[in-house]
């Protein structure tokens, strides 16, 4: 299998991205010489890591028949100092919001998520330190 996406210039330091047939704009910041009318591309990379492992845990919860309220992932990366800036690490948070709420499923599925799942989460592990954390709020 194998994905690709194309990016077109418009103008300044924005770029139209297409991706599974969706457009999506990219953009630098205005002290970058951009409009900031998109994100950056290396927060793309959180968001890859999130949706991936988010729909993964869902999947699982849902096959385990597990209900929760809501559900949400925060990824947070830490960038290098120096040239190429890149992420030396990031933290997963898995935030889920219900009654009664399994703890040891959830875990379970997180932990199925990261170790046999998110390709994403595989691909970054073997390059920067990843940390997870599950936080469960009862309604």
């Amino acid at each position: 299998m194998k994905d690709s996406v194309s990016i077109s210039w418009l103008k300044d330091m924005s770029f139209e991205a297409e991706v599974n047939g969706h457009k999506l704009y990219l953009d630098a910041s205005s002290e970058h010489g951009g409009k900031n009318l998109g994100p950056r591309p290396k927060p793309l990379l959180l968001v890859a890591l999130a949706g991936c492992t988010g729909m993964d845990v869902v999947s699982i919860l849902k096959k385990m028949r597990v209900e929760f309220d809501s559900f949400d992932v925060r990824v947070g990366g830490n960038l290098t100092e120096e040239h190429p800036k890149r992420y030396s690490e990031m933290k997963l948070v898995y935030l889920f919001k219900g009654k009664n709420i399994p703890r040891d499923k959830v875990e379970k599925a997180v932990d199925l998520s990261r170790e046999r799942y998110c390709g994403v989460s595989a691909m970054f592990s073997e390059i920067l330190k990843l940390e997870y954390e599950i936080v469960i709020e009862d309604n």
